[in-house]
């Protein structure tokens, strides 16, 4: 991160083979190799009280290595550090799990760990019917995805699917979010497990550095956002400075 006069500039890793928007991965081995690398980073997210918000296909990088990342933090939110609530209408209405929708349901309580889940359990599923999920578009209008994702039954995957798959993808699409398992312990399911004993595993945790890094670019997106909430004192303290090397 740089501060080029007053402009505030990222240095990101170069992910050559772009978005994930549109990809078909119906080969299940393959499908849980993608998933243990996004469980990867999720998991350290909300180990350090992250919460993405926003986890979709075009939010999934890949390089040619085959290695995914997790991308686009803007509307993420680091709960240790604020009292505002995370479920604020930010997002993609199409990921949006069903209590953040209608903030009726779940008594109004919004668990913005366990709406990662359900937004990473519809790109999941995505991946492998290639295409959306749900029967409505997911560009429609808003009261139809509402329906779609409030009212009517949690997608499920097609019974040619294997059962540690169909399995897999229940316990992340349940309507109550307090059912829905975390990220931690989605990474020990049979599907994630069984797929990946002839693998060689990935290096998946990011280091200290990366994690401050990532710390401040989230902490100076909210002070640009709320700027107010900050004395001149914190404000100094979350400018970057010239160069973290």
């Amino acid at each position: 991160m740089f501060d080029n006069n007053g402009e505030i500039q990222v240095l990101l890793e170069y992910m050559d083979g772009g978005s994930l928007e549109g990809v078909h991965i119906s080969n299940e081995k393959n499908l849980a190799h993608l998933s243990h690398q996004i469980l990867c980073g999720l998991c350290y997210l909300h180990r350090h009280k992250i919460v993405h918000r926003d986890i979709k296909p075009s939010n999934l990088l890949i390089n040619a290595r085959r290695e995914v990342k997790i991308a686009d933090f803007g509307v993420s939110r680091i709960l240790a550090q604020t009292m505002d609530p995370c479920n604020s209408a930010v997002g993609t209405i199409a990921y949006m799990s069903p209590e953040r929708i209608n903030t009726d349901l779940n008594e109004g309580v919004y668990d913005g760990y366990a709406g990662d889940i359900w937004s990473f359990g519809v790109s999941i599923l995505e991946f492998y019917l290639g295409k959306f999920p749900f029967n409505v578009s997911r560009q429609g209008d808003w009261a139809s995805l509402m329906c779609a994702i409030c009212i009517a039954p949690p997608p499920e995957a097609p019974p040619t699917a294997s059962r540690e798959f169909r399995s897999f993808l229940s316990v992340c699409l349940q309507r109550e979010p307090s059912k829905r398992w975390t990220a931690e312990r989605l990474l020990l399911h049979p599907f994630i497990a069984q797929n990946r004993q002839n693998q060689k595993p990935l290096n998946q945790t990011p280091n200290d550095h990366q994690v401050h890094l990532l710390q401040q670019q989230l902490q100076h997106h909210q002070l640009l956002q709320h700027p107010q909430q900050q004395n001149p004192q914190q404000q100094q303290q979350f400018l970057p400075p010239q160069h973290l090397g």
